[in-house]
């Protein structure tokens, strides 16, 4: 029913709002909209897709797999138009992309600018598993003192990121999903350090 599914839409609203709030805590995403093997992506990046893409925004998918139908199934369930990895507004990073892809693409993504720091990408990114603790420290606004969590992407992947942060407001921020229906998100203002390592 269309009620279920706004429903739906209004309950994962709340959780991404509010794990943008708490970086580094970790949601479940839960949905009554049935999410077909059609979609070659985790439940919870179809169901982030599915409420925040409209007709207003644009994606770009990076991945080394063939990525034509779910550009296509995100087209046409939400209305957002794919672009060039320097103009979208979301980047999609499927489970399996490699190291170097992801780099390319981190160095290449909108991270606003001074007028408009806003004008930035979001990006979405899977993981096998998210796990509440780990070798990344985080800390800043949202999180009493430092939480620490553990990710599948390369320690490469987050000193990219934290050097495209660095002239903040510019940045970008990050929604972490997994294959258990899990979210975590990283905005722009939280600091990553690696355990033992630098940030």
């Amino acid at each position: 029913m269309v009620i279920d599914v706004v429903h739906d839409m209004q309950a994962v609203f709340r959780k991404l709002l509010h794990s943008m709030s708490r970086p580094g805590e970790v949601s479940t995403l839960k949905s009554t909209i049935a999410h077909t093997d059609r979609w070659s992506c985790h439940e919870a990046t179809y169901l982030t897709i599915l409420t925040l893409f409209d007709a207003e925004v644009s994606f770009h998918i990076v991945s080394n797999k063939q990525k034509k139908n779910l550009e296509k199934q995100i087209a046409e369930y939400t209305l957002a138009r794919n672009a060039p990895i320097d103009e979208a507004d979301f980047v999609i990073v499927l489970q399996g992309t490699k190291e170097q892809t992801i780099l390319e693409a981190m160095g290449t993504c909108k991270i606003g600018n001074l007028l408009d720091p806003q004008h930035a990408a979001t990006w979405i990114v899977e993981n096998e598993r998210i796990v509440q603790e780990g070798n990344l420290i985080l800390s800043g606004p949202g999180i009493q003192q430092q939480t620490t969590i553990q990710l599948d992407i390369s320690d490469s992947i987050i000193q990219a990121r934290n050097e495209r942060i660095k002239e903040f407001p510019l940045g970008i921020d990050m929604i972490l999903t997994d294959a258990k229906s899990q979210v975590l998100c990283i905005p722009r203002t939280t600091t990553i350090v690696l355990k033992g390592g630098t940030q």
